[in-house]
């Protein structure tokens, strides 16, 4: 019987550009993050993004991790430090509904979705349980790459900061719901 690959996806603590609905720059976890009780995967290889919030939380629960660009957030382009309601209208509700919106000059959801499938291939081929702490919008493009759902569904999932989402990859990824505390 084929052996079952677990990987967790940890969201980054609260920062204040979560706080204040901002686009983030590289910025520290906010002094009221509060982390999960998390029991690490046995034997997991753990990542982070390159950023320093993803840092900070991986070190604020105790792991050990190296960095991967490929776990880098969405770019933002040159919205990057800038408040949700200070953009134009019209551009906030493009790059809300168009998936392939690059009107900020940066990265759009479908490159985000397309990069995170990506990887995800990659960390299905490896075959080593893994931890991966990251952002919202990248579990956001895993979930919506491993249920092969349309690009539009990206902004219907809420991805709380310090949540873990656990998949499962046996010929397939699948998204195992109640895996709130880590090793099973």
């Amino acid at each position: 019987m084929q052996t079952v690959l677990r990987v967790d996806l940890i969201g980054h603590g609260l920062t204040e550009a979560m706080r204040k609905t901002r686009f983030p720059v590289d910025e520290p976890l906010d002094v009221s993050a509060k982390l999960p009780d998390y029991q690490p995967l046995p034997d997991a290889r753990v990542l982070t993004g390159p950023e320093r919030r993803t840092r900070e939380t991986a070190m604020g629960l105790g792991l050990q991790s190296a960095p991967d660009q490929r776990l880098r957030d969405l770019d933002a382009g040159s919205w990057r430090g800038t408040a949700m309601g200070s953009l134009p209208q019209d551009q906030l509700f493009a790059w809300l509904t168009d998936p392939a919106f690059r009107g900020h000059k940066g990265e759009s959801i479908t490159e985000l979705i397309d990069r995170t499938r990506f990887w995800l291939a990659e960390v299905a081929s490896e075959a080593v349980d893994l931890i991966a702490v990251t952002h919202p919008a990248v579990i956001r493009a895993a979930l919506v790459a491993v249920l092969d759902a349309p690009a539009a569904s990206f902004w219907r999932i809420d991805v709380a900061p310090g949540s873990i989402t656990r998949l499962h990859y046996r010929s397939s990824w699948t998204l195992r719901i109640g895996a709130d505390k880590g090793a099973e």
